[in-house]
């Protein structure tokens, strides 16, 4: 009876210490589980940290030309060439950007360059449009292989086609001493209205589109030419979109080009002005940087503007054309 009862005090003093080496476990578990917790969440305020520390660096970095272009617009010469530089100016010259409008011709290299931005990027679009429904709709022989050569003049520079447009438009008479400005804008705009880029970009947003609108659209007694622009140039406008503000910005900023193909200056471009003697001493030969980067800032504000409205945009729309191949 005796030995009974002492077995059983024992597994219940066994059990008891069972239920509490359990417990002391479990409570090392909570607390190793919280310690994990409270690391982690430590190790990301630190990771966050060090991201916006980093990207905040680099928006400096991106940021700053653009400051210092400003500051520099609003500088005498003479403190813009100093060896000691300031990134504020000692006294702020607006009439730098009353210059720009008085004494150089601004208004009509801006009249050039929005005649000439417009109607390549429209004609740009035109083409563009019908090329990329050839290739990724109509079926004809020989397309895929067709294409095929369109991407490979992709990987030609664009320096070498210099000569061949440039000969192209002689053989038009857009070119010589007696060019009219007509002539001049026709010289600057027509090479440019073939992209094989935007084709692309654009034939791949063409693709996603379903075939079976296709064929509804043909049972309905629709014609390609109504397909085209009732269904399938409205499915696509974040990518027209997208490559009419691309376009339209590598317009603006051309420069070779419009200076290679123009003989007077007036005819030219706003980059070619901003290259151009009418920012130049006359009495030293010094250039006034003062003067120019004024007209800097004012022509790259308008872009800076365009980007900043429809950057959602451009990245929609190049998203977009690289979903399917």
């Amino acid at each position: 009876m005796e030995s009974t009862v002492a077995k059983k005090q024992y597994i219940d003093f066994k059990q008891v210490s069972v239920n509490d080496h359990i417990t002391l476990s479990l409570a090392d578990s909570g607390q190793t589980v919280h310690s994990i917790q409270k690391a982690e969440k430590v190790g990301g305020v630190i990771s966050t940290i060090i991201l916006y520390i980093v990207v905040i660096a680099l928006a400096l970095i991106m940021i700053f030309p653009f400051y210092w272009m400003i500051i520099t617009s609003l500088k005498e010469n003479n403190e813009i060439i100093a060896i000691t530089q300031t990134f504020f100016p000692s006294v702020v010259m607006w009439t730098n950007y009353v210059y720009v409008f008085e004494s150089f011709d601004f208004g009509q290299y801006m009249l050039n360059t929005i005649v000439v931005a417009v109607f390549s990027t429209i004609g740009t679009l035109i083409t563009t449009i019908i090329a990329a429904f050839a290739f990724a709709r109509l079926q004809f022989k020989g397309r895929d292989s067709l294409f095929l050569v369109f991407l490979m003049t992709m990987m030609i520079p664009g320096e070498m086609m210099v000569i061949s447009n440039y000969i192209t438009v002689a053989s038009f008479g857009w070119i010589g001493n007696d060019q009219t400005i007509y002539e001049a804008y026709a010289a600057m705009i027509v090479p440019f209205w073939i992209s094989v880029f935007y084709i692309y970009l654009l034939r791949q947003n063409f693709k996603q589109i379903p075939n079976e609108l296709y064929l509804a659209a043909k049972v309905d007694g629709k014609s390609d030419w109504s397909f085209l622009w009732k269904v399938m140039v409205p499915l696509a406008l974040p990518t027209l979109i997208s490559i009419t503000i691309l376009k339209f910005m590598g317009t603006w900023n051309s420069y070779v080009w419009p200076n290679l193909v123009t003989n007077d200056s007036t005819y030219r471009l706003i980059s070619n002005g901003l290259r151009g003697s009418a920012f130049q001493d006359a009495d030293t030969g010094r250039i006034s940087y003062g003067y120019q980067m004024a007209a800097t800032v004012l022509v790259t504000v308008p872009l800076f503007l365009l980007f900043v409205f429809f950057r959602k945009y451009i990245m929609r729309g190049v998203g977009r054309a690289g979903i399917k191949g």
